[in-house]
């Protein structure tokens, strides 16, 4: 499911992996799974100069970004 470093430290996952959790995503914020899944397709990042690593989704990027975008209810209070 992770990506590893050197440092094993990553907070990425990869994409397939990232599509996986889209439909608990949705539900858990109570948006249609296909907001979920554009917001995820922006967060997918290629390999390294093209040819380094794989590709990969930075976890902690997108949860933030999720969070501003569509704040779940216990955010607003």
């Amino acid at each position: 499911m992770l990506t590893t470093s050197g440092s094993g430290l990553d907070p990425d996952i990869s994409p397939a992996y990232a599509v996986l959790q889209v439909r608990h995503v949705a539900s858990a914020r109570g948006i249609p799974e296909d907001r979920i899944a554009a917001v995820l397709a922006r967060h997918i990042a290629g390999r390294t100069f093209g040819i380094f690593g794989e590709p990969r989704v930075n976890v902690l990027q997108l949860n933030l970004n999720l969070h501003h975008t569509y704040p779940t209810a216990r955010q607003g209070q």
